[in-house]
């Protein structure tokens, strides 16, 4: 076992975390205040080689490994949420996607754009009445010659507006439930595509999330990723992916929780002492230390589990559920700590707060994770191998193919 972070990783951490302080702290609350989604931040991050960060360089990525992938989802969700959601979802759910079930012709036209964060990638599953049950979903693709036609909607997609391409799931034979689904690359400006952003929501309000619509989509057929029928395993194989990210943001937000609570206990003073020398309050701060420290050890395992090329679902599902409620009561506990003050936005914390329910509930509920883990604990649930899995890493060229 090895738990100090390579060289590499140091200055991945301290790139992002400089980057963060610089260019997303300083105008998050304004973001935040008007619902605003910055492009700009996008194109930063690609400028600095993060958006394909642990994609391999052969196919426009940095090369590094999957837990490089964490260090930059932590440090950007301390920043805020919405931008380590755009990686989640750009990186973690649809690139690395690609480059474990795509074949040579899609990684080279749709997998290297993204990895070089030339194009923008996103990642349609949920539907109004198809969340945590995926096989309820009602999006459809009919093969004509030599397209499949879709129709059919999704909700509450990241990145609904800025994306190029969107990995998009639809039944190609409805009578064979959850093996009937198939998995589909869809581009923006194929005709009949359309997007809606949802206004009005609780968190993430810096970030890009609504619905896209399918009205007779004519997606060609060399764009069907996998088999036909292969694509709830493709699916859940990328909701590995993107957990393991979701997890590792909500270590940044407890490490934002901790950041902002000793700011503020330093600066608060009751009863003529420092309010960080009051008991129940260094408790709330100890919770969040403990919640951080044990989050980053579950992330990183499933990190080293991928790192090696093993089937990770059982320990990503456990960091995602565990590290997702302490970023929940982190927040929580910030906002206790803050007071008065802490139900304002002179603060950051409400915003944490906020922000910090959403992962609670997407990709996979704690309810579901609970279930999982139940599941795993008493036999009744065992993870069979996949026909394709991600490349080991270091990686060696083509591996990602076999």
């Amino acid at each position: 076992m090895e738990f100090s972070y390579s060289e590499e990783q140091e200055m991945v951490r301290k790139m992002v975390r400089d980057f963060v302080d610089k260019e997303i702290m300083p105008y998050i609350a304004e973001w935040d205040a008007k619902g605003h989604f910055e492009t700009s931040i996008i194109n930063r991050l690609a400028e600095l080689d993060l958006m394909g960060v642990c994609i391999p360089e052969e196919y426009g990525g940095s090369g590094m490994d999957y837990n490089s992938l964490a260090i930059v989802c932590e440090e950007l969700e301390r920043g805020d949420t919405a931008f380590r959601t755009a990686v989640s979802v750009h990186t973690g759910l649809n690139s690395m996607t690609l480059l474990q079930w795509g074949n040579e012709m899609q990684k080279q036209k749709y997998l290297v754009p993204q990895a070089k964060g030339q194009k923008i990638a996103a990642f349609g599953l949920t539907e109004p009445n198809a969340g945590s049950d995926v096989a309820a979903l009602q999006t459809t693709a009919v093969k004509e010659g030599d397209y499949y036609i879709l129709n059919g909607s999704k909700t509450w997609i990241s990145l609904c507006d800025a994306a190029d391409h969107f990995l998009v799931f639809a039944y190609t034979d409805k009578s064979a439930q959850h093996k009937g689904i198939s998995c589909f690359i869809v581009e923006r400006d194929m005709q009949g595509f359309s997007s809606k952003a949802i206004k009005g929501k609780l968190g993430i309000r810096a970030g890009n999330t609504g619905e896209i619509f399918f009205d007779h989509v004519k997606v060609p057929k060399e764009n069907l990723v996998g088999e036909e029928g292969e694509g709830f395993k493709i699916a859940m194989s990328a909701l590995d992916n993107g957990r393991f990210t979701v997890a590792a943001g909500a270590c940044g937000t407890i490490m934002a929780c901790l950041e902002a609570s000793i700011k503020y206990c330093e600066e608060r003073t009751t009863f003529g002492k420092e309010i960080g020398k009051h008991q129940l309050v260094q408790q709330m701060i100890a919770k969040m230390e403990a919640g951080l420290q044990m989050s980053r050890l579950l992330v990183f395992r499933s990190g080293w589990l991928k790192n090696q090329g093993k089937r990770n679902t059982r320990e990503t599902s456990l960091a995602k559920w565990q590290a997702c409620d302490f970023a929940n009561e982190a927040a929580n506990d910030a906002v206790q700590i803050h007071g008065a003050y802490g139900y304002s936005n002179e603060y950051p914390v409400e915003r944490y707060l906020r922000n910090s329910k959403a992962p609670v509930i997407y990709e996979g509920t704690r309810e579901i994770h609970t279930l999982m883990q139940a599941d795993y604990v008493l036999g009744y649930r065992q993870d069979k191998p996949l026909r394709k899995t991600l490349p080991a890493w270091p990686y060696k060229e083509h591996t990602a193919n076999i």
